[in-house]
């Protein structure tokens, strides 16, 4: 679609889209006033009834762990044992509150934009769909919801508790506080919270209406000009309702800086035991209302810096470093440039972004389907292999024990995917044939780029130690079946190389890998997946038995002691 050139054009443009998109979003309100109510009442209940019925539990565990963890020192443990109560009354009301809010939401906009995407390019029979889109989708959405909801309760938090009390590393020291330093820092935190509140809130306020009129002016022109997210008509609804919900947006931002506000405060306490000076929790107090106007400044574009004083409250600061009223030379410099290049890329009167930029920049949820992708195809593999068998499947459906399968099946499609990238020298991670994730065309995402960084430098790694394929062949054996503790726990692995120190290295990579996995693995949407993903297994193993038994395979069962006939038949030892 070209963008139209010259103001008749572009008014023309203007004035047959105005109708367009308000019938479009007039019947999507149409379908959030019918689905609305069941959606709330779905999230709002279900959500309520677990947050609720889960919190006897949540609170005798989270009691229980806390008293038997190693990783905090005793003052620090008493310290949180007297705290709890407060976080843990608020748990069931900020459960059932953000329940309902998120059901309201959910209930309006799903409908909305199932029916703006209704009316895309491959999309046919547009006229049913305006009307039918939204309705069933938006009713399984939300039961999806409540079953991320519930995996979070029952096994995301005990997972995250027992974690807790889990023992120390040997080089590991337990976090504490030191009883002498505590009044200094339960002053400075209340002092915090009394001085930064209302500068940080105030500056908020002070600089939302220029937020308001820079957002309405840059979507204004871009629908104007049919560019930018107005270009296709599959990004209509994100852009035509970012114009009226704008004033939304400024307001949510106000009360995300007030409440951000009390825990900025409230880290002065933490400075104070860091630097054990209360003068240095003092300076810091000042200092984050002059950092906190030069992240506005960043993020609205505005003059660098900050006019604001900014001592320094922190040792390890060079002298000089830090400039009065504002950062580091050096930064605003980097900072400078910077921002040329995000208003060159970003600001549609410069240049227009087309759906085929948006296309490059990956979302999350498309790596997160090619991770199990992978994993369906390395299931497939290893289950004729014998890497995987029936008993491994039947206790993660089963008994919810998925170990294995949900830590090591992961964790080996992601040393697949290093290892592939370090031997064709990518410079970033080749997640598919014709795909390559970069740090240029990597998903936006905070949680995302704590990944990402690491598993780039495994694959530095990986690259310094230039495995040849025989190791290659013999990893995923050692990762589905092994443990990777110690350097002997390969001795009977068959491994080709018997250096110790590579040994280790590998080792340390592999034991990386799983950690992160585990930590993905917390993820209500990792569970429900995965789930999805072994009962596929196991359709297919119970497939394979089935023939094996028309073609009069012998099948090993356990107990069996012959290796060659496992051998000879390696789909039948798969599934025993």
């Amino acid at each position: 679609m070209e963008v139209p050139g010259g103001f008749l054009a572009k008014s023309w443009s203007f004035l047959s889209f105005l109708p367009f998109f308000f019938l479009l979003f007039l019947l999507g309100l149409l379908k959030a006033a019918v689905i609305g109510p069941v959606v709330v009442c779905i999230i709002g209940a279900g959500n309520s009834a677990v947050a609720v019925g889960m919190w006897l539990a949540h609170v005798v565990w989270t009691y229980f762990c806390v008293a038997r963890t190693k990783r905090l020192g005793l003052i620090l443990k008493v310290l949180v044992l007297l705290l709890l109560p407060v976080p843990l009354v608020l748990w069931p009301v900020v459960g059932i509150l953000g329940s309902l809010l998120g059901a309201v939401g959910y209930g309006v906009f799903a409908p909305v934009i199932a029916t703006f995407e209704a009316v895309g390019e491959n999309v046919t029979d547009k006229f049913y769909h305006c009307f039918a889109d939204g309705f069933w989708s938006t009713i399984e959405g939300s039961c999806t919801v409540v079953r991320d909801f519930t995996d979070f309760c029952f096994h995301s938090y005990f997972s995250f508790m027992d974690e807790l009390r889990e023992n120390l590393p040997a080089n590991e020291k337990p976090v504490d506080v030191k009883l002498s330093k505590l009044p200094s820092c339960l002053l400075a935190s209340t002092v915090g919270i009394l001085v930064d509140v209302m500068p940080i809130t105030g500056i908020a306020l002070w600089k939302s209406p220029y937020m308001l009129f820079r957002g309405w002016k840059r979507l204004l022109e871009d629908l104007i000009g049919r560019e930018g997210p107005f270009l296709e008509t599959v990004c209509v609804p994100f852009a035509g309702l970012a114009i009226l919900l704008w004033p939304l947006a400024v307001v949510g931002a106000v009360l995300a800086s007030f409440i951000s506000s009390f825990f900025l405060g409230l880290y002065s306490g933490v400075i104070v035991h860091q630097e054990d000076s209360f003068l240095m929790g003092l300076a810091y107090i000042i200092a984050i209302v002059s950092m906190f106007d030069e992240y506005v400044n960043d993020m609205l574009y505005l003059r660098e810096g900050s006019c604001l004083p900014r001592p320094v409250y922190n040792r390890n600061l060079k002298p000089g470093v830090e400039k009065e009223g504002g950062g580091s030379t050096d930064r605003n410099e980097f900072k400078s440039i910077q921002r040329e290049g995000s208003l060159n890329a970003i600001l549609p009167s410069q240049q227009s972004r087309t759906l085929k930029w948006k296309i490059q920049q990956y979302k999350p949820v498309q790596v997160w389907d090619w991770l199990f992708k992978s994993c369906e195809v390395n299931g497939r593999i290893f289950l004729r292999q014998g890497l995987i068998d029936n008993k491994d499947i039947e206790e993660c459906i089963v008994r919810g024990n998925c170990k294995k399968l949900g830590i090591k099946l992961p964790a080996w499609t992601i040393l697949q995917c290093l290892l592939a990238s370090a031997k064709l020298n990518s410079s970033g991670l080749l997640i598919s044939d014709d795909v390559e994730l970069t740090r240029m065309n990597s998903p936006r995402d905070r949680v995302f780029e704590w990944f990402l960084g690491p598993l780039l430098i495994m694959k530095e790694q990986i690259k310094g130690l230039g495995l040849s394929e025989d190791e290659e062949m013999c990893l995923r054996k050692i990762v589905m079946r092994y443990k990777n503790e110690k350097p002997e726990d390969w001795d009977d692995t068959g491994f080709p190389f018997r250096d110790n120190i590579r040994r280790a290295q590998l080792q340390a990579i592999i034991r990386r890998l799983q950690g992160m996995v585990a930590s993905m693995s917390r993820l209500p949407t990792f569970r429900r997946r995965f789930r999805n993903l072994v009962k596929m297994l196991y359709a297919e193993a119970v497939q394979a038995i089935a023939s094996d038994n028309r073609m009069g395979v012998v099948i090993p069962v356990e107990g069996d002691k012959n290796p060659k006939e496992a051998e000879q038949s390696p789909q039948g030892a798969a599934i025993v």
